[in-house]
């Protein structure tokens, strides 16, 4: 790669872009949303957020990454691992205020991605290396499962508060037996994912979009499933969040856990990636597009985010060649 744009990799990919692989793109990409704005929301409201910021968190990071990542498939936005973080800086400073809980979030986003690029132009990236091949792939295994056993309450259609998998295993079990199941979200979930298991290798029957596209027209009959509501509209504007000099130094704390945590999955995640799909991604350049993907949700009203790695395989699975 020329050295002129060894820092953007998108430039590259854009360059290189096969022109056969856009009906793919597109139509991974119609997916893609189906899935990201319930995620985003949901995601904004654990961090203690109102939810049409995990919208902002999802739409600006993903352009910035796509131009600054080196990763082609991997997908950026709100993420559970950070939820936690997030709300405990934002909580007991915010004092209930959605917008200064936005704009504590906003810059942990911006502390996050400084620290971020800051460690890729060091090239401390290395530190990756140290990582497995064993370790990798059992992670991913081990997000799998997660990712399968936190999706299993809203196949019921309940909620429950539990921490750890096992311990959510047998708060859904309970749930089960107390009679709290909610048959009609059952019935849409259940025949949502025969729909898919059952046309994914269907070449000419795009099934993920048919088994969503059918379940939102089933919805909106409101047959006693749970909905979103509306949502302000509009596109994110840029602003400079403005904290309180009493807030600095949570916040500096908070966006340095960020990044740590952050990096770790998203570089095991891109090396996982990279190594299913035979290229190279270079760890120093995946802390510059991490950082700068937060950056981008910091500076137009979103709040810190990482790889995904429940919408990865959703892109992957949709034939997605590029992010």
């Amino acid at each position: 790669m020329k050295h002129g744009i060894r820092w953007l990799p998108g430039l590259d990919t854009l360059r290189r872009y096969d022109p056969t692989w856009l009906p793919q793109d597109i139509f991974a990409g119609l997916v893609l949303a189906t899935m990201l704005v319930p995620v985003g929301v949901a995601y904004a409201e654990a961090s203690g957020l109102p939810g049409i910021y995990g919208l902002y968190a999802t739409i600006i990071p993903l352009l910035a990454y796509a131009l600054f990542g080196p990763s082609r498939i991997l997908v950026l936005g709100p993420d559970s691992a950070l939820a936690a973080v997030i709300l405990g800086v934002v909580l007991p400073l915010s004092g209930g205020d959605p917008l200064r809980a936005a704009t504590l979030a906003g810059m942990m986003a911006i502390v996050s991605g400084t620290v971020c690029i800051l460690a890729g132009i060091a090239r401390l990236g290395f530190v990756t290396e140290l990582l497995s091949k064993p370790i990798r792939y059992g992670y991913m295994n081990g997000i799998a499962l997660t990712v399968l056993i936190s999706q299993l309450p809203k196949l019921f259609g309940f909620s429950i508060e539990s921490e750890g998998p096992l311990r959510s295993l047998w708060a859904i079990a309970g749930a089960i037996l107390e009679g709290r199941t909610n048959w009609v979200a059952f019935g849409i979930g259940f025949g949502t994912l025969m729909v898919i298991l059952l046309l994914q290798n269907n070449k000419r029957l795009p099934g993920i979009l048919i088994a969503v596209v059918g379940a939102t027209a089933i919805v909106g009959a409101r047959y006693g499933v749970a909905v979103l509501g509306p949502l302000p509209q509009g596109l994110p504007g840029f602003a400079v969040p403005e904290i309180a000099y009493s807030d600095i130094v949570p916040v500096l704390i908070g966006g340095c856990a960020v990044a740590l945590v952050s990096f770790a999955d998203t570089s095991v995640l891109s090396r996982a990636y990279a190594a299913r799909l035979s290229t190279h991604v270079d760890p120093n350049q995946e802390m510059v597009g991490l950082g700068a993907a937060n950056l981008a949700t910091g500076f137009f009203q979103g709040f810190p985010i990482s790889s995904s790695s429940s919408r990865t395989p959703v892109a992957e699975a949709a034939g997605a060649r590029t992010n």
